[in-house]
């Protein structure tokens, strides 16, 4: 009885995801081709790993066992290579980010650009992603967070603390500044139940006229005339057709984090791309503190 490492790693990835598409979706692989590893594998048992079911693949204790011990392998797999990659001096190869892609799109793109035109040699890879990737398994080697509680397993330093301003479009603004009593109309995240409490402070007759659930579709909808929105002050400056409004106060914003694993420390490549970074967000924090 034997069980290839290929086929350990599809049934921890069928563990992970719970159906074919999402084990494929994790290995790059076709549902059909993860389809024909768990067959190969449950053969070389004598048994079944999983249950199907109509919701998908529930796993048996066996896959469960299979599953860990792979995982354990993973990690190993993980650890080697993050600590070679940590002690390579080249600026040759794959290297990965991940950025907001907000972030991206107002500030970021010019210097990658930058980066890339200097280290030609490099394969730069940049993952636009709000969610938190996983460092350790190399998912990215760097990365960009908004986030006022950083993982603790990761290292690297705080790049800007960020405020955020209430902004709409200056017919709106004007109005609003004039009659803090009359009704105002606001674009709201979708996750929020209620605008902030100091904006509601100063207009106490707010019309949420439309809950959206993500940022660039709120924009588009502030720049339609829809209402004021809250967001971050760098938005603020990318968007000039929307100005601030005068009499509400900026609020604290999560602040922006550059983080790597421990053991890409050394890595020239990363040490590169962060002697890009660092030194931008240092000279321009107004952009992410400070009004247009």
């Amino acid at each position: 009885m034997k069980i290839t490492w290929d086929d350990m790693q599809t049934v921890l990835a069928l563990v992970r995801g719970g159906n074919l598409a999402a084990a494929g979706a994790q290995l790059g692989l076709t549902y059909t081709t993860v389809a024909r590893r768990i067959r190969r594998a449950e053969e070389a048992l004598g048994r079944p790993l999983f249950e199907r079911r109509p919701e998908g693949y529930h796993p048996t204790d066996e896959a469960h066992e299979i599953a860990a011990a792979a995982a354990r392998m993973e990690a190993e797999e993980q650890a080697a290579m993050r600590r070679l990659s940590g002690r390579a001096q080249d600026l040759s190869g794959p290297l990965s980010l991940t950025a907001p892609p907000l972030l991206i799109q107002t500030f970021l793109a010019p210097l990658l650009a930058e980066f890339t035109a200097e280290h030609q040699q490099l394969e730069l890879t940049v993952r636009a992603d709000n969610g938190v990737l996983d460092l350790a398994r190399r998912e990215a080697d760097l990365a960009l967070r908004i986030s006022r509680h950083p993982q603790e397993t990761l290292v690297g330093r705080k790049l800007t603390e960020q405020q955020s301003g209430f902004f709409a479009l200056p017919e709106i603004a004007e109005a609003a500044a004039r009659d803090p009593q009359a009704p105002l109309e606001w674009v709201l995240y979708a996750g929020h139940d209620a605008p902030p409490a100091a904006a509601l402070k100063i207009h106490p007759d707010i019309w949420v006229r439309a809950r959206l659930d993500d940022m660039p579709s709120m924009i588009a909808a502030a720049l339609a005339g829809m209402g004021a929105l809250r967001m971050p002050v760098f938005l603020g400056r990318a968007y000039p057709q929307l100005v601030p409004l005068p009499h509400l106060p900026v609020q604290p914003y999560a602040p922006i984090w550059l983080l790597s694993h421990r053991d890409l420390q050394g890595s020239a490549k990363v040490t590169a791309l962060k002697g890009i970074l660092e030194p931008w967000f240092r000279d321009n924090r107004t952009l992410f503190s400070c009004l247009p």
